[in-house]
């Protein structure tokens, strides 16, 4: 039969209280058969008693004076606090705290032992409160600046860490604990003003490149019209220069091809200023043979279709299919716009395209830009 093995406490098993130094040589049965007897480590009661002992003991632990009564409680917070089980050494560092004893060092330790718990269960306002708590009994507490300088640290409140741990140092020039977080604090600050640089900077950036592209569109007197609700297609829509340095260069911007006969349209994501309605015919209708075949497609050719853009004021203009898009958009009268910076082009069948002109409605189509 196998020998039972001596009690050896492991990383959350308790650690052997003084009322039980003289059970060290015991096994582990033993040795936990006595700690639950124990108030602060019982983990199962027997319904059938009244627990009379269990009472006895709780009684025992208020027992002494207020001083001893509190150190007892912190020591107990201090085994669990070892043993990595820091809500229960919390617990007991409360218990210490409540007895309210006259000795300002024990309250010190109590309040800096549960700023040292919160620190480690990363409620670290808590912990910066229980670190005050402890300067009013002691001001020149090392520890205590050190850990409100962590958990300044760790909340991303770094001016506030680092003067934490200035008046720290002021007191302990030397200490070690307190320099890493000093120098940690100086890391994330460094890392800080390099990453505001670096946005500062593409902010300059991006303003300096939108200017280009703002004097592109006046020097070109082009038109722009947002609607109230674009289509979705047209929500990221951008205009852009070719080289954004020079607004010289060509205006690119999408196409909203319409085909107002057949309910039908194309998008296309990046068209030149410089394209005709001919070069956006050749694109649209790269297609397979069967979807010319398709009802409404039969004179969907570019021979037999007209090209219209719409108006400021609501109306159409025919446009040639060898007319640049630049040319269109920089005419005085009628003025054809940008619509949600992009172009809005139909194509119409030449057959059809009298009975669809005699359709549209200009006040409508304001309406539908509101």
């Amino acid at each position: 039969m196998e020998k039972p093995k001596r009690y050896v406490p492991g990383p959350n098993d308790p650690l052997l209280p003084p009322q039980l130094t003289e059970f060290q040589n015991k096994t582990t049965d033993e040795v936990l058969e006595e700690l639950n007897k124990m108030p602060f480590f019982m983990n199962k009661l027997d319904p059938d008693e009244n627990n009379v002992e269990l009472e006895a003991l709780k009684a025992m632990a208020y027992e002494g004076e207020p001083d001893e009564i509190a150190t007892n409680f912190k020591n107990q917070g201090n085994d669990l606090f070892k043993a990595k089980r820091f809500k229960d050494a919390r617990a007991m560092y409360f218990k210490g705290v409540d007895i309210k004893c006259n000795v300002a060092s024990i309250n010190e330790s109590l309040y800096l032992n549960l700023a040292a718990c919160e620190l480690e269960i990363k409620n670290y306002r808590s912990c910066i409160n229980f670190c005050k708590e402890a300067l009013k009994l002691n001001a020149k507490n090392v520890k205590a600046f050190f850990r409100i300088g962590k958990a300044f640290l760790e909340l991303g409140k770094l001016e506030e860490s680092l003067e934490a741990v200035k008046v720290g140092l002021a007191v302990e020039p030397e200490n070690g604990a307190l320099k890493s977080i000093e120098s940690r604090v100086h890391e994330k600050l460094e890392s800080k003003r390099k990453f505001e640089a670096r946005t500062l900077a593409q902010k300059q950036k991006e303003e300096e490149l939108q200017e280009f592209l703002d004097l592109a569109v006046q020097i070109r007197n082009i038109k722009l019209i947002n609607s109230k609700q674009p289509a979705d297609l047209l929500k990221d829509s951008k205009l852009s220069l070719e080289n954004p340095t020079d607004f010289e260069s060509q205006l690119i911007f999408p196409a909203m091809v319409l085909y107002p006969t057949t309910d039908e349209f194309d998008f296309i994501a990046s068209v030149s200023e410089l394209s005709t309605p001919n070069d956006l015919l050749q694109v649209v209708l790269d297609r397979p043979a069967e979807w010319f075949a398709q009802p409404g497609h039969k004179d969907f050719t570019p021979s037999k279709l007209q090209a219209y853009m719409e108006t400021v004021a609501g109306g159409l203009i025919k446009i040639g299919k060898k007319v640049s898009i630049h040319d269109v958009l920089k005419m005085e009268k009628p003025k054809a716009p940008l619509f949600d910076k992009s172009l809005r082009i139909y194509f119409v069948p030449k057959t059809e395209a009298q009975s669809w002109l005699d359709t549209w409605d200009k006040n409508a189509a304001i309406m539908k830009r509101l």
